[in-house]
């Protein structure tokens, strides 16, 4: 009987020591690749990256791109629907939607919409929808670019955002304070919890982020009080990306692809 207990109390030693061993990313090849911003890579595989206000799309040879003289530098690029890419022009109160091969599909000005939209955030919704935060009123919304119409779903945020990330289902942003929310299609805002000060940093789940300090990359769950180390051959690079267990660094040389088991 003593052994059993022994034995269950090492197990169970066993089993905390490793939830908590620092992730390990397994390097997997790498690409030359000379941008400005990498942006990411999408579930087929293709790299995305801005370079003198161009976007590119590349993968083995094959590369498309877009760029738009009028609308000037590009601030935020969604690849999450390789189909229904969404570039954002904040400058120009500008959305530009485009199909798998850079095409344009829409273009979205908000400054001739008649309900007095000032965009500082938009991402990819569900079905036609877009996330935007409309900085004239402080609150979250949803623009059917099909049918263009906007509704606002939230209630005033106060601060400033810091970050923000969207997916089909929630906005997720971070303030000026690092603190973490939140809001769903039905604009219900839910408090995330406080994060640990960032250089760069990424959603990676509902209840978890990488982020970038000092050098060093690490895992983090929200709500939880200690970060994860994640153990890199490079020591100096300019970004990253996570999706579905795939990790690429962006440095001066290009792309690093690793494969990482996160907790």
């Amino acid at each position: 009987m003593k052994k059993i207990v022994l034995l269950i109390v090492f197990l169970i030693s066993s089993l905390a020591h490793c939830q908590y061993m620092d992730p390990v990313a397994s390097q997997m090849g790498s690409e030359f690749i000379k941008a400005d911003q990498y942006i990411g890579q999408d579930a087929l595989g293709y790299q995305y990256f801005l370079k003198n206000s161009t976007l590119f799309k590349l993968k083995n040879g094959e590369s498309y791109q877009y760029k738009n003289i009028y609308l000037g530098k590009i601030s935020k690029v969604d690849i999450q629907n390789s189909l229904k890419i969404v570039v954002f022009y904040e400058s120009f109160n500008t959305v530009v939607i485009l199909d798998s091969l850079l095409n344009e599909i829409q273009k979205i000005d908000f400054l001739i919409n008649k309900q007095n939209i000032i965009s500082s955030a938009v991402g990819i919704s569900s079905r036609n929808n877009l996330w935007v935060f409309n900085s004239a009123n402080q609150q979250v919304g949803l623009y059917d670019y099909l049918n263009k119409e906007y509704k606002t779903i939230s209630i005033p945020i106060t601060g400033t955002i810091k970050y923000y990330q969207t997916n089909v289902n929630n906005f997720f942003w971070i303030d000026e304070n690092n603190d973490a929310y939140t809001c769903n299609v039905f604009g219900k805002i839910m408090n995330l919890g406080h994060v640990p000060d960032f250089d760069l940093v990424q959603l990676v789940s509902s209840l978890s982020i990488v982020f970038k300090k000092d050098g060093v990359l690490y895992y983090h769950i929200l709500n939880g009080d200690k970060n994860i180390a994640i153990t890199l051959e490079e020591k100096s690079y300019i970004s990253f990306y996570y999706v579905d267990q795939n990790l690429s660094i962006f440095t001066d040389e290009g792309i690093t692809k690793y494969q990482i088991n996160l907790p």
